[in-house]
């Protein structure tokens, strides 16, 4: 499988950004995809995962932030509102099949693609 994250830019903070996780070969309908970020000097670290039926998210942007998916197209999304300067971060998406003991880990995901930028000024 192979993923492409899109839609980063710069953004005021307060604002909005859509992110969107493609998979130009194969198909992830049958994989579970989760968001992470990765802020300069610091870990990779989990945003949000649909799992199962369920959205799980980080503390930091629950509320702020929704994860979709379109099987159809293929895609799943980022939804990221109320953008704040510390969500200032690469962020990637990665697919695989964690179990909810490793879906807010890296390891628990077996294919990334390149991330996106996302840069939030104050």
């Amino acid at each position: 499988v192979q993923l492409q994250a899109s839609g980063g830019g710069l953004v005021q903070a307060g604002g909005s950004l859509r992110l969107s996780c493609a998979a130009s070969e194969g198909t992830f309908s049958s994989y579970n995809v989760g968001w992470f970020r990765q802020a300069p000097g610091k870990e990779r670290e989990f945003v949000g995962s649909f799992f199962r039926g369920r959205t799980y998210y980080d503390d930091s942007v629950k509320g702020r932030f929704t994860v979709s998916r379109d099987n159809a197209k293929n895609t799943e999304s980022l939804q990221m509102n109320s953008l704040k300067p510390e969500d200032t971060a690469v962020y990637y998406c990665g697919a695989g099949r964690p179990i909810l003991s490793t879906i807010r880990r890296p390891s628990g995901y077996t294919y990334w693609g390149r991330g996106t930028l996302v840069t939030v000024s104050s």
